[in-house]
């Protein structure tokens, strides 16, 4: 099955405990879409990078963990974001430097609308709230218009809310986005505490949301309490655990859940196996840990 990602991959820079720096790569559908490819899945990452050492370095990597590089643009004049992570107690915090990425103009570059056609015969399209924050205006209309051609074909579209307030002018602005986002998505993933900013009550408010303004399944992320599905049910990790690192908790529940599903497991049980993932990302540094024989992949 196909598989096409939408997003920003970055530069991590990571302070380990001695204080030194230790260097690797995130961003939220990027870690999805590794995870993915880990699993088995044909995944192809659909963004920009520049010409420099650093971008060419990244496209090595990447490729190197099973991605289609294939429909990454290259930017003549930009670069790769960059962002910082700081961990304490096991929570982290991060300092962004992304607002001139090659990223930012993936749809607008020589080759995109190649990239796009290609795109739009997915049959599964990952992309998230971030992505949308990225992307110019005009940007977003060209991925909705991917959305409804994948739809349209057969195909799925899976939609996280993953909501970052300092890359939205206002509040207003991220829920006109999700929204969009909604009428035009087979698969939700939003975490609660991300809507709860956006206005949410609780997980019950976020499921009938998600589900009125379109989404057919609609998982909600709950934290460390585990997840709230379709039918009410809380799905709790298998358990308990002290963290290390939360960085990617979510974009990696994401894949585990999608890549079981997308292989027909019900979701509790699709929900049990995003749990593991995740419950193995948090117990290692950075948002893409190495793959160790502890790793949950099939």
């Amino acid at each position: 099955m196909r598989i096409v990602v939408v997003g920003e991959g970055m530069i991590e820079i990571a302070r380990t405990a001695n204080g030194a720096a230790r260097f690797g790569y995130g961003g939220d559908t990027l870690n999805t879409a590794i995870h993915l490819a880990r699993c088995g899945h044909d995944v192809a990452y659909l963004t920009a990078l520049g010409s420099d050492a650093e971008s060419l370095d990244l496209r090595r990597r990447w490729t190197g963990e099973g991605i289609d590089t294939a429909l990454i643009a290259v930017d003549p004049t930009r670069g790769p974001g960059l962002y910082m992570i700081r961990t304490e107690g096991g929570e982290r915090s991060f300092t962004y430097w992304r607002d001139n990425s090659a990223a930012r103009q993936m749809f607008d570059l020589s080759g995109s609308a190649t990239m796009i056609a290609a795109a739009e015969r997915a049959e599964v399209f990952v992309y998230s709230l971030i992505t949308l924050a990225i992307l110019p205006k005009l940007a977003r209309g060209r991925l909705f218009d991917v959305c409804k051609t994948v739809k349209s074909a057969g195909g799925k579209v899976v939609f996280d809310g993953n909501y970052r307030a300092r890359l939205w002018t206002d509040v207003a602005a991220a829920n006109a986005a999700r929204d969009a986002a909604l009428a035009c998505c087979d698969i939700g993933l939003p975490t609660l505490d991300d809507e709860r900013l956006l206005g949410a009550k609780d997980d019950a408010d976020v499921a009938r949301h998600w589900r009125e303004r379109g989404a057919s399944e609609v998982v909600v992320k709950l934290g460390s309490a585990g997840c709230r599905l379709d039918d009410g049910r809380v799905v709790a990790p298998p358990s308990v655990l002290v963290p290390v690192d939360t960085s990617g908790a979510g974009d990696a529940f994401n894949a585990g859940y999608l890549d079981a599903r997308l292989r027909g497991v019900e979701p509790a049980a699709a929900a049990m196996a995003g749990h593991r993932l995740a419950g193995w990302v948090v117990m290692e540094p950075g948002a893409i840990p190495a793959r160790t024989a502890a790793a949950p992949y099939r």
